[in-house]
């Protein structure tokens, strides 16, 4: 599978190669631009976020608070530091429209003519499938674990949750369900380079079904396996999904799909 794709890659880094582009020296100004423009966006965003750091604040304790519990300071720093890192993270997601925009206008130089037709959707499903991932982990796996790893298992113990633990193991979960969802654009990228195709992706749906459920082992907050299966089922829908993707951007169908428009 390994040595596949990676002669899948090789031919599609080949083809590409050949297209017409720009200097070493023009991609880094580009980049450069990119970037700058990437970093006010992403001031920006922070500045709006912070002017509701509160509001924040109040919506990622809301889990700790439903089971009659609220963070505990250990460092006169904290509270401060909570309230940047809140508004920073929530300053990317507004941004990240803006940001992704940037990362489209770099990497288009290197994409055919036809291709470029896909921003927008690209756009879109990125930001859709991030907050629904987002969602999904505020809605139903920080509550579900609040409950099982501090009112289950730590009935017992003294609870003391400190402002940076949590704060780390909110931002995993809600920022890794985010990513994990991000499943099929990252199909749609290797399918639109001709790196995979939906017969590669359905031969191979074996080792991708291993992979869903080890990460779906370690995200999920309980040792169960019908635990394990709830959150691996959304990601099996996703490779699906991203399966069908595959089918309709991959070169070798728009090829004939353009033959059949010249008939």
């Amino acid at each position: 599978m390994s040595t596949d794709l990676i002669d899948r890659a090789r031919s599609s880094v080949q083809e590409r190669a050949e297209l017409p582009g720009m200097s070493l020296m023009e991609h880094l100004e580009e980049l450069r631009s990119r970037l700058f423009w990437s970093v006010g966006f992403l001031f920006a965003g922070f500045i709006v976020a912070y002017i509701f750091h509160n509001k924040l604040v109040g919506y990622i304790q809301k889990p700790l608070v439903d089971i009659g519990l609220t963070m505990t300071m250990t460092h006169p720093t904290d509270a401060i530091n909570f309230f940047i890192k809140t508004s920073l993270v929530g300053g990317a997601i507004l941004a990240s429209p803006f940001i992704l925009y940037q990362l489209w206008l770099f990497i288009s130089p290197g994409m055919y003519a036809n291709e470029k037709k896909y921003v927008w959707p690209f756009m879109g499903a990125t930001v859709g499938l991030f907050l629904a991932g987002t969602w999904f982990g505020y809605k139903y796996v920080l509550p579900g674990a609040m409950v099982v790893l501090i009112k289950d298992f730590g009935k017992n113990f003294t609870h003391m949750i400190t402002i940076d633990d949590y704060t780390g193991f909110f931002l995993a979960v809600i920022l890794g369900l985010g990513i994990t969802f991000e499943m099929p654009i990252v199909i749609f990228f290797l399918a639109l380079f001709g790196i995979v195709d939906a017969k590669f992706l359905l031969k191979h749906f074996r080792y991708a079904v291993m992979a869903i459920f080890l990460v779906a082992a370690v995200i999920c907050p309980t040792p169960d396996p019908v635990g394990m299966c709830l959150f691996a089922t959304p990601m099996l829908a996703l490779y699906f999904i991203g399966v069908g993707v595959a089918y309709f951007v991959h070169p070798n169908r728009r090829k004939k799909d353009a033959l059949k428009g010249t008939v």
